[in-house]
């Protein structure tokens, strides 16, 4: 099991303490609540053990237990909250698909080279925005690919709506977040904000542990878009989503069947 970046209150958890509710900014009780649970996990963190990007990918969605909410606390003071569903594993140096592959360290990728739990935000086509959590190993980091809207869905269609016609209200909630670009557009995280940020220290963009997830319930599947690395990066099976969820990004049929078989 990995460490992930799990505060309570905006602090990091302590060991042995109990919390019995979860705010967004606990200096504004009137804010959302974002969670009710009957106790943390003692130094919850991604510094504190050593673990390969592959299990982090899948830990983000359930296997800590709990599946992981990415909290945004905007300039206005209010909050957007989604659920992580899907996710993809980058391993670094050795790994074709990855930005830090033979260990090359740029500018652009230079947090993925930095303390497990920081945030790595690239843009794609010039405009868009992909949002990653470095994890332990040289170079390494997993694509938050998709999440569940929970806080702040009203604001989620406007930053989604930006770029659309109808101002993003003709967009279904399981439409704000089931895409890498789409996530980062509905939770406000751009490369000029959040990019090298530490999230278990970061007071504008957090994780929290939210509602447990099965194990048989995490499909594991290809990555997407990576056809270029060769057949045998692109056939990797170091994707993973949260069956059944219709936030989602692109469904493996196939790979859900075989989930039924066992």
């Amino acid at each position: 099991m990995s460490d992930l970046p799990f505060r309570v209150g905006g602090q990091t958890g302590a060991a042995g303490k109990e919390a019995t509710r979860r705010y967004c900014c606990p200096d504004k009780p009137d804010l959302p609540l974002i969670a009710e649970f009957d106790s943390i996990r003692s130094g919850v963190n991604f510094r504190r053990r050593k673990c390969n990007v592959v299990q982090v990918g899948k830990d983000l969605l359930g296997g800590v237990p709990e599946h992981v909410w990415a909290v945004r606390k905007l300039d206005n003071d209010s909050v957007v909250s989604g659920m992580i569903v899907e996710t993809e594993a980058y391993c670094g140096r050795d790994d074709k698909a990855s930005h830090s592959f033979g260990n090359k360290k740029t500018e652009r990728n230079a947090a993925m080279f930095m303390k497990p739990g920081t945030a790595y935000v690239y843009i794609i086509y010039g405009m868009y925005h992909c949002f990653n959590i470095s994890s332990q190993g040289e170079g390494a980091a997993v694509l938050i690919r998709a999440v569940q809207p929970l806080t702040g869905v009203d604001r989620m269609k406007v930053q989604r709506g930006q770029r659309r016609g109808d101002k993003g209200a003709d967009l279904k909630t399981e439409q704000l977040g089931n895409g890498p670009s789409k996530l980062c557009q509905a939770l406000h995280i751009d490369k000029d904000t959040v990019n090298q940020e530490d999230l278990t220290t970061c007071p504008f963009i957090w994780l929290e542990p939210g509602e447990d997830v099965k194990d048989s319930d995490i499909i594991h599947s290809t990555r997407i878009g990576i056809d270029s690395s060769g057949e045998e990066w692109a056939k990797k099976p170091w994707r993973f989503y949260v069956k059944g969820n219709r936030s989602v990004s692109i469904r493996d049929k196939k790979a859900e069947k075989e989930t039924e078989k066992l």
